[in-house]
């Protein structure tokens, strides 16, 4: 067996990744290029770091999301393992304090004996066993390195993140604390508008200065991150049908529903700062200031982080890359983002697979060919099937798993039944892999 592996970037699926090797005897090496170099959306050189949003998804176990979770835990996942030990309240979701989490996922692979950490920009693809997990961020030179071995042009799309304001300035005198649909125990506060104020704020948002100063076709946004600007020229009700929904909220001052309410999740269990929930933006951030003000019970808010969008970049892996994620003809695996498979969960369920198809090719073992009944490989099936035309970023949906073998009429029966054929597919899959999945 090769004596190092070595991945470049400590993302969740990089670090995800050098964990799963290392606690199989693999000796790794880490290349993280910061903080000597970092990129637009990255505020600390810790490991793992959340850009965008802190939320992990849907914890409901008929979800594909909770599908994708319950197949993670089954394969022992370390990352999602450190999420839940730094979540913070988010009803039927998993959100994490995003300082703690990357602290706690740092001081893991740091920590680890069989883990080299070398802080410096990889510029070309390592010799020998690797991993390039360096996001869909990667430097320039990294980028076209791999755009090189791959010898395909590279494709792109557009994500932003919103912004944060500081707790100590939101007027709860206004603010209410509640959940929609009754989830959780009031994990969400809510900044309620009636019609006149949100027509006018739709007004001044439509109106308002953006970074990038152009329109965007529905290609060039990835579709859970569109800014909210975006989503408003779409139609003026688009953004009150969609982040900001009023349905199952009830506003204590007048006992009624409001026309629209934007929600704020805690970014820390201390309940410190908030993010505003779906509010991805593309505006300067003077025009955040001007803007977000008008939200009621925001008017003197703080901004502790401002909403970015940015140019993510991935290769086309259904036609350069084989089953496996691998370059053909190379020992180079892709793993995260840089793949176009989309999500945080995603990128650790990414960076776990190509561990194990990594350590499959170190002992000659077969490679990893997971139960495409399942979220993790009904992703990896879209991801590498060269029958795709158009290939765009993607996340686990119930869209690209396969049809139960017979039709079930009732949503929530047909979606319990295939959370249940997930599981059963998965822990048979293990269970006949021990080379792989035994207690080391």
């Amino acid at each position: 067996m090769h004596n190092t592996v070595t991945v470049v970037g400590a993302g969740l699926a990089g670090s995800e990744c050098a964990l799963q090797l290392a606690e199989r005897g693999v000796r790794v090496r880490l290349v993280e290029q910061r903080p000597a170099s970092s990129s637009p959306a990255h505020h600390t050189d810790r490991f793992a770091e959340l850009v965008c949003s802190n939320s992990l998804k849907s914890t409901k176990p008929d979800s594909a999301a909770g599908i994708l979770k319950r197949e993670l835990d089954a394969m022992g996942c370390r990352l999602l393992a450190f999420a839940r030990e730094a979540a913070v309240p988010a009803g039927g979701a998993l959100a994490v304090d995003r300082d703690r989490f990357s602290a706690l996922v740092t001081d893991a692979v740091e920590g680890h004996p069989l883990i080299e950490v070398e802080r410096r920009e990889a510029t070309c693809i390592p010799e020998g066993p690797c991993v390039i997990a360096a996001g869909p961020l990667c430097s320039d030179a990294l980028f076209s390195a791999v755009e090189a071995a791959v010898g395909a042009g590279h494709l792109s799309f557009y994500d932003a993140a919103a912004p944060i304001v500081d707790a100590d300035t939101i007027d709860r005198g206004v603010v209410f604390s509640q959940s929609r649909y009754e989830q959780g125990t009031g994990d969400y506060l809510n900044c309620p508008m009636n019609k006149d104020e949100y027509e006018a704020f739709i007004d001044a948002l439509l109106g308002a200065e953006r970074v990038v100063a152009r329109d965007f076709e529905q290609r060039d946004l990835f579709c859970a991150c569109q800014p909210v600007e975006e989503v408003a020229r779409a139609g003026r009700d688009a953004v009150r049908f969609g982040a900001m929904k009023p349905v199952g909220l009830t506003d204590p001052r007048t006992g009624h529903r409001p026309w629209a309410a934007v929600q704020l999740r805690s970014e820390n269990a201390s309940g410190a700062a908030y993010n505003l929930v779906g509010f991805q933006t593309n505006l300067t951030w003077p025009e955040q200031r001007r803007v977000f003000r008008m939200i009621p019970g925001l008017e003197s808010a703080e901004f502790l982080r401002y909403g970015v969008m940015h140019r993510n970049s991935f290769v086309d892996s259904p036609h350069v890359l084989d089953r496996t994620f691998k370059v053909p003809g190379t020992q180079a695996r892709l793993a995260g983002q840089i793949c176009g498979t989309e999500g945080y969960v995603e990128a650790i369920a990414s960076g776990l697979l190509a561990a194990l198809n990594t350590y499959a090719d170190l002992i000659g073992a077969a490679p990893v060919e997971l139960p495409a009944t399942g979220s993790l490989g009904s992703l990896a099936g879209y991801a590498t099937d060269p029958a795709t035309k158009d290939y765009q970023p993607m996340h686990v949906n119930f869209g690209i798993f396969p049809p139960l073998p017979a039709h079930v009429r009732d949503k929530a029966a047909r979606r319990a039944a295939m959370a249940e054929r997930a599981a059963a597919d998965i822990d048979a899959y293990i269970a006949s892999r021990p080379e792989l999945f035994c207690e080391r």
